[in-house]
Order: C-alpha cells, then structure tokens, then sequence
C-alpha cells in the first residue's frame, strides 16, 4: 500500500507535528490494523478478532522497537573503579601478548598504584574569575582554623575571555574547591560553573556587600539545582567569614570520605584516558591489519574478474583479517559469528552503493596508468579494496562498542549496520586521495610482477 509523499510530510495530528519517518509508520500500522480487523471479523467471522489485531500488532511494535546500543555504566564506588582500571590494565597486557608492545601495561599500573597510595594533607582550592577579588590569605586560615591537615591553595584567576572553559589541571587535583563569585553573575562565571563535574567537591562563596534574600533568590533562578545547597553568601567582612565558612569546615573534619571521593573521581578521569590511548593502540593496529587485507582482497577480485563485486569474495578475503581484529578488541567470538557480522556489513555497503561510488570516485580522482587501469580490471579490484576499507571500518567500530561480550547481538546488528557503514562511508571518504596514492602504488607493483 502506497501513501502520498506529501500528505504524510504534512500529516498533523491534535496539533503535534510528526516526522516523516514516523508519519509513515503510523500509517501503514492504521492499514495493516484495519485490513486485518476487516478479515477476521467480515471474512473469517471469527469473534473479537479486532483485539487479535491490536494484541498481534502491540506484539510487532515490541519486536520492532528500537534497541539502544550498550553503554558503558560507570561503577558507583571506589572498590568498582579499582576493579574497572585492573581490567583495562588486564587488556593493556593482552595487547602487550597479542600484537607485542612493550611498556604498555607496567608504567599504567604505577600510575594506578600513585593514584591508591596517595597520602597527602587534604587540599582546599580557593579560586575565582579575573577580576572578583578573593579573601585575603590570613582570613581565610583564621576563618579555618581549627580543621587540621589542610594544605590552603590559592588558584590563579580563571580567564573570562579567549579560554576553551577548561579547568586547570592542578586545580583538578584538590579535594575541594572554594569558588568565589561576584554578584551579579557574569556569563563567565555561568561557563566556568558548567565545566565542573556533578560529584566534585564545591562551595560557591558569594561576595556582596549587601547578599539581600532578592538577589539570593535571583541566583537560584540562574543556578541549577545541584549549587542550591553550596550557596554561601558573605557580606566581605572578617568577621563573619568563620561562620559563612562552617559547612566548609564540616566537610574537611571528615578527611576519609572526602579523599575518597578524590579518589574516586581521579580514578575515572585515568580510566577515560586509559580507554582512549587503548583504542588508539587498537585503531594503530588496525589501519596497518586493513591495509593489507584490502589489496589482498583487490588481488583476488583483480586474477577472477566478475560482472560485479561478489560479496562472497570480500567476506572470504576478509576471514583472517576479522581474526586478528577480534584478537585486537578482545571479542571471543566463534569464527562463524565473525562471518555473520562480515556479511551484514558488507551487504549494508553494498546497498548504500559503496562499490559504484568508490568506482566513479577513483576514477574522476586517481587517473592511474590508463592502460593497466582498465586492461587488468583494475576499476572492479579497488572497488572491492574500497569496501573492505569500509566494511572493516563499520566492523571495528561494532567491535569497540562489544568489546568484551561473550555474545554479539546479530539482531543488534541487523538494525545498526546501515549507520554503522554509512558513519564509516563518510570516514573514508575524507582519505580517498591517500587510498587512490596506495592505488596507484598497488598498480605499479601488480604491473612490475606480471613484466616479470
């Protein structure tokens, strides 16, 4: 059943403008619904056969529904931290085993063991924007008095202008910060603020001579709610910054929860790093795996030309390429799997038209020897190179987002793979001038070979 194009992009329902896409599905679902509703019930008579319909079609929605793709959810102690850096530790080891590295996994394990054995005074960072004043030194150590072990940091002020609105990384360091404001807020203020992650350590000293309730409650209508209970209005006199400064205090007499905390947040800050470098070392990995299985797949095309690019040939040239790249992203999975997610992938570029593109594109770019070019099929073999270029780039970014999983979901994969492919078309696109420089060298050699 087809739908007008334009009575669907205009369809509005109840005033609620709907998409396209949804538009589209929502009709269909209505026409699916109503022609069965009238076959059960007019043709089969069979009784009640409406709410078979509305039962059968709630159960299709359900199995059709989008599934989100796994994310990575974060331990919510200090003891789930350890473990989690351990096990990026254990992968840095593996990859140390596997493609051979050295020193990947033993100076990240002394960093760790820094990070856990560290036993310093806790720290205090008062720091505020260029041009609001701070309390002086001396008041701030009378106004703390009492609190023991406490290193007192003065920070340097924070630019308003012409800054990527990124925290020190000494100020990152420090248990707990004291941010001085001015009031009224400035927009800098408000951006400084918003870089600050939501369990760091943080009081909001307000600096007034006059902190009326108005402008107190002015401040939470800009403030979300998480700075409400760290507000600390203070009228600039010292004698009363000891008190403004209690709940501070309070804080700092309780050194274990806080270095925790510290702890806590540093490990994470290591642990998002690790995880890059470790894609990194894997995506190195990589290019230098897929370069080569791509003109070994170009190889083959190019000695058994076909009409068209066989798809079983990439997947077959591809089988020792997708090995190695679950060796490298640690993906226990049985080789018939590999094969499933290879041919998923590579029937979702075929169907975006990667080989056509990459045909005509290399041919208006590359102008590489005209005779060996077309006289040994050379079009059809990088056509070929090129999808294996994609198909492993969409395989290793499925692979980064299952690393670990004993079991890929295929279904997952079926609904993933033409954004999966079409994000690694866009990729490749942007480096096809240096795929048709390795074009050109392939040829070169091919031809050298076959002179000899």
């Amino acid at each position: 059943m087809q739908f007008p194009v334009q009575s669907i992009r205009n369809l509005v329902v109840s005033g609620w403008s709907l998409s396209p896409r949804l538009a589209g599905r929502l009709a269909v679902s209505a026409g699916v619904l109503t022609a069965g509703h009238w076959l059960l019930t007019d043709v089969a008579h069979i009784p009640g056969g409406g709410f078979g319909v509305l039962a059968a079609g709630a159960g299709l929605w359900w199995l059709s529904r989008p599934v989100k793709p796994p994310v990575f959810q974060e331990p919510e102690s200090l003891k789930g931290w350890i473990q989690r850096c351990n096990d990026v530790l254990r992968q840095f080891a593996e990859l140390e085993t596997v493609l051979g590295f050295t020193d990947l996994c033993k100076p990240r394990a002394a960093e760790l063991d820094r990070l856990l054995d560290f036993d310093e005074p806790l720290s205090l960072g008062v720091v505020a924007t260029d041009g609001t004043p701070l309390p002086s030194t001396e008041r701030l150590q009378v106004a703390l008095a009492g609190v023991r072990n406490l290193d007192l940091c003065i920070g340097r002020p924070l630019p308003v202008v012409g800054t990527s609105w990124s925290w020190p990384a000494d100020l990152q360091q420090l248990d707990v910060l004291l941010h001085v404001l001015p009031l009224p807020l400035r927009a800098a203020d408000l951006l400084w603020l918003e870089q600050l992650p939501v369990d760091r350590p943080v009081w909001l000293l307000l600096e007034s001579e006059s902190s009326r309730s108005e402008q107190i409650q002015a401040l939470n209508c800009q403030l979300p709610e998480r700075w409400h209970q760290s507000l600390l209005p203070w009228n600039g006199t010292a004698e009363t910054l000891r008190s403004v400064l209690q709940p501070v205090r309070r804080q700092l007499d309780e050194p274990q929860s806080v270095r925790d905390i510290t702890r806590q947040r540093l490990l994470r800050d290591l642990h998002r790093c690790w995880q890059a470098d470790l894609e990194g070392f894997r995506r190195e990995r990589f290019r230098a795996l897929l370069q080569q299985s791509q003109w070994i797949v170009a190889g083959v095309v190019a000695a058994s030309p076909l009409p068209s690019v066989d798809l079983l040939a990439v997947v077959v040239g591809n089988g020792l390429m997708v090995k190695e790249m679950a060796a490298i992203w640690n993906c226990p999975w049985s080789q018939d799997v590999l094969q499933a997610v290879v041919r998923q992938l590579g029937g979702a570029a075929l169907a975006q038209g990667v080989v056509e593109w990459s045909g005509q594109a290399l041919l208006g770019l590359a102008k590489l020897d005209g005779a060996s070019w077309l006289a040994a099929g050379a079009v059809q073999a990088l056509s070929a190179a090129y999808l294996t270029r994609v198909v492993g780039a969409s395989m290793a970014d499925w692979m980064a987002l299952n690393a670990g999983v004993a079991e890929p979901d295929l279904e997952e994969l079926k609904r993933q793979a033409p954004l999966l492919v079409a994000r690694a078309a866009d990729r490749e696109r942007l480096d096809l001038r240096g795929f048709a420089d390795q074009a050109r060298d392939w040829i070169r050699a091919r031809s050298d070979w076959s002179a000899a």
